[in-house]
């Protein structure tokens, strides 16, 4: 009888990168059929380690194939399997010194599958290499919290936006999406999704900051938001950033996700903004995240 995972309550289901945090069962594991999107996808430590390892393994097979037929490598110390082990690094890369040379019939069928083996492994992970630095991805900075405050008389949601790589990201555009938990007139949870339109979801050059406002008004689902109504729906908020990157000239993107405890009423974000002595327009990004009480008060 298989066991079923345990549950507590509504756990979260986005991250705050706004990756999905679940757990899928019963899918077919196939991992080879989509190596190429799981390596492209590995951050940089994990990628070069596979890599490391892949070359260390292959190598250990065909110095072991080598060393089960003594004599066949010239110049190569009876019975060293590190001996051979050099060979096979030297074979691969196609290095040749000179000194380790194949003497027999089967080292050399041995040589001309690795020498083919490493020929297309290099073209392999040349193109893995490529792929992964051709890669674009946007540097962007997302508050750490959302706030639910009162800006021109409106009750309103904020979170900011920071362009962290300091150039011009062209034709930014920014949605925010709603996620809850709800039931059906038959008594069924359900995960229900709502677009939460913004009052500016869209810049043509996106540089600096962002804030980006949503109007509490009686459209959106969150009018009557309260603290308890928003962990009691277990309400979670995603933002996906899409824009062209004036520098690669090419789509970049990004996510992220705010829970129901990173949305905080009756408070407002530290202006960022000022002038230098000079004269010159400063932004000071060590208060992109800070927050004060608002003296606003919050009108139910």
């Amino acid at each position: 009888m298989s066991k079923k995972p345990k549950t507590s309550g509504t756990p979260s289901v986005v991250n705050r990168d706004g990756t999905f945090d679940v757990l899928r069962i019963g899918m077919p594991e196939k991992p080879l059929n989509d190596l190429y999107h799981q390596l492209i996808g590995m951050g940089w430590v994990k990628f070069i380690s596979v890599i490391v390892l892949f070359y260390l393994c292959t190598n250990s097979v065909f110095a072991t194939l080598y060393w089960i037929d003594p004599g066949g490598i010239e110049n190569a110390r009876p019975g060293s399997w590190i001996d051979s082990y050099a060979f096979s690094v030297q074979t691969m890369a196609t290095i040749g010194y000179g000194k380790l040379a194949p003497v027999s019939p089967f080292c050399h069928i041995i040589v001309v599958f690795e020498s083919l083996f490493g020929l297309m492994t290099s073209a392999v992970m040349t193109g893995l290499f490529f792929s992964k630095f051709a890669r674009p991805t946007a540097r962007i900075m997302f508050s750490r919290v959302a706030l639910m405050t009162v800006r021109d008389g409106q009750r309103v949601l904020l979170f900011r936006v920071a362009n962290e790589r300091g150039n011009q990201v062209v034709e930014a555009q920014l949605r925010l999406w709603l996620f809850r938990t709800e039931r059906t007139a038959e008594g069924e949870p359900v995960r229900r999704f709502y677009e939460l339109p913004l009052v500016r979801n869209v810049s043509p050059v996106f540089a600096m900051t962002w804030t980006a406002t949503h109007v509490l008004d009686e459209k959106s689902p969150l009018a009557d938001a309260t603290t308890e109504s928003l962990e009691a729906t277990a309400i979670e908020l995603v933002v996906t950033f899409i824009g062209i990157d004036n520098t690669l000239a090419q789509t970049v993107h990004a996510r992220h996700g705010y829970r129901s405890q990173d949305i905080r009423f009756g408070e407002r974000f530290v202006d960022m903004f000022g002038v230098t002595e000079s004269g010159r327009r400063l932004i000071d990004y060590g208060n992109f995240h800070s927050t004060v009480p608002d003296t606003t008060p919050w009108k139910s």
